[in-house]
């Protein structure tokens, strides 16, 4: 039995509400997303938290549906960082309607951005029912909603007017990652609709400049017919029960679309929660204006990365998903989400850290079989490795992501050099073939590759150095002496670990399985920069039992020896 989480628990809620308002009808979950630029790892959380819910209403046999709305109709508002910057003459433009950035192959902008994120759910094992606003309101799907806000802009007016004059709450914390996400998204800064003539939800595009540079002039409820002029110099006046070319404003639109499709649950982000902010207004107008209840839902907390400053897809250059699993198995990703509740704030590892990740990852598949692993660990677990839908692939043969990441650095991805020290690990468990590694070892090599800096990579020496090898006291020339004595019989990872950490050991007279002291500890890091040193010509590198696996023992003999 899944122990309760907080997954299983938005599930019940959220099971008893749809029952409450739509007895026997699928549940819809839904997410929202604006192709306006990079969609990083915390605009994922808009998506994932959802799927996790509509995941385990799924396993319950419930029927449920997970939406996901791309806002590809929202206007193009600023040029990300690193995109040609002449493309700010397409401000103001349907996101659809805007060239794709320079070298793209898609049709464009908004098509460009949705790409890498419908691959990474793919891998990701989410499954979601694509919903385009352009295609949308361009068919005409909402004009009986349209015609309706029109109809009631007094009221909307009304529940506008109550946060117009109040400041918006700060964020108060002392990260600068969570205080960031109260900038909030392109959407939730969106004018309102009120003009000069009065207060109008909604906003046209202009049929000239294909801009919504517009203001509304006039409007007849009888009649439907809207007047507006552009900022280009044009003027129109056309009914609105036949014109597709403009949408709802934001705080407008969102409330109008849960009543659309029926949503019971979907969460927001903190820039949408504060008071005055779309979800809080969006939930007011609902009722009154489309007959219908908000969904429920939590507010979700920022996604940061390691080592790096504030996601922000409008000045560009950060992590997407497509980007961390090619560092990652799309399970560990899950895992990630899954572990945390919604309001939990963390960040996705790019740095070493990703090390612990996997160390900590490939401790819990040990305890889970052995029956120790904590309940809440073996749930978290369960969803990131499977869904309603099947198991995701994880790689066959578990060898630690930290000890591959040394042998690809090493060998710089030699497919031969990799595979004849990975044979050499555990000589009773050889592994035969790199497939049996993967996808983990291609994880491992693109992570050294990107994430690892120049002056990181390890370089092993390509002669000895004489000088230093000739300085050496007796002391130190003995312990490369039991080191060189023991390498045929220690020749796997566990043995050349119980060799370097044992040569102090020997040397201080004590027993093999002496326990750490501070004086051992002092000589074990001693021998360690000797041996950094005479190998790779510095006082660190990768763990040394696999460095010296990688190097090879007639090597190591050469650059050891005098």
């Amino acid at each position: 039995m899944v122990e309760a989480d907080w997954v299983s628990r938005f599930a019940d809620e959220v099971i008893a509400e749809a029952e409450r308002r739509a007895p026997g009808k699928p549940i819809v979950c839904a997410s929202g997303l604006s192709p306006s630029g990079p969609i990083h790892l915390g605009n994922l959380r808009e998506v994932m938290t959802p799927h996790l819910v509509a995941d385990e209403i799924k396993r319950r046999g419930v029927a449920c549906e997970h939406i996901l709305s791309w806002d590809d109709y929202d206007r193009l508002r600023r040029v990300p960082a690193g995109i040609d910057q002449s493309w700010t003459e397409h401000i103001g433009k349907p996101l659809s309607a805007v060239p794709a950035p320079p070298g793209s192959d898609h049709l464009n902008w908004a098509e460009h951005f949705k790409a890498p994120l419908v691959t990474a759910l793919a891998e990701l094992g989410i499954e979601v029912r694509a919903i385009s606003q352009t295609e949308m309101y361009t068919s005409g799907a909402y004009r009986d909603q349209i015609l309706l806000a029109m109809r009631e802009r007094a009221t909307i007016d009304g529940i506008l007017g109550r946060y117009r004059t109040k400041k918006k709450t700060a964020v108060k914390t002392d990260d600068e990652d969570e205080a960031a996400a109260a900038e909030g998204s392109g959407a939730a800064e969106e004018e309102d609709g009120t003009v000069a003539a009065g207060y109008f939800p909604y906003k046209p595009y202009c049929p000239v400049c294909n801009t919504d540079l517009t203001t509304v002039t006039a409007y007849d409820d009888e009649t439907t017919v809207l007047s507006f002029t552009c900022a280009c110099g044009h003027a129109h006046t056309v009914p609105l029960t036949e014109y597709n070319h403009g949408k709802l404003v934001w705080k407008v639109d969102w409330p109008m679309r849960w009543a659309y499709e029926g949503v019971v649950f979907e969460p927001s982000g903190v820039d949408h929660t504060s008071p005055g902010s779309s979800f809080v207004v969006g939930s007011q107008i609902i009722r009154p204006v489309f007959g219908a209840e908000p969904p429920i839902g939590p507010m979700y907390a920022f996604v940061g990365v390691s080592g790096m400053a504030k996601m922000s897809s409008s000045k560009g250059g950060v992590p997407i998903p497509a980007d961390a699993l090619r560092i990652m198995e799309p399970p560990l990703l899950r895992w990630l989400y899954a572990r945390r509740r919604p309001n939990q704030a963390f960040k996705v590892a790019f740095d070493q850290e990703i090390q612990r990740l996997y160390d900590e990852w490939d401790s819990l598949e040990r305890k889970i079989p052995a029956g120790t692993a904590a309940p809440a660990d073996v749930t978290s677990h369960a969803r990131a490795v499977e869904t309603a839908a099947g198991r995701l692939p994880l790689t066959a043969k578990v060898v630690p992501y930290r000890t591959l990441a040394s042998v690809v650095d090493v060998t710089t991805g030699d497919a031969e050099q990799t595979l004849r020290i990975l044979r050499d690990l555990d000589p009773s468990d050889p592994v035969t073939s790199l497939d049996e590694v993967r996808p983990r070892l291609d994880c491992a090599q693109h992570w050294v590759t990107t994430q690892v800096p120049a002056d990181q990579r390890t370089q092993v020496r390509a002669e000895p150095d004489v000088a230093l090898l000739t300085s050496l006291g007796p002391a130190e020339a003995e312990s490369l002496r039991l080191l060189l004595d023991g390498l045929d019989s220690h020749w796997s990872l566990d043995g050349l670990t119980t060799l370097v950490y044992g040569v102090p050991k020997t040397q201080l007279g004590l027993p093999l399985d002496t326990r750490p002291t501070p004086e051992l500890k002092v000589a074990q890091r001693t021998f360690f920069a000797l041996l950094y040193k005479l190998l790779v010509g510095r006082d660190t590198g990768p763990r040394l039992p696999t460095l010296l696996l990688a190097v090879g023992a007639d090597r190591v003999r050469k650059l050891l020896s005098a």
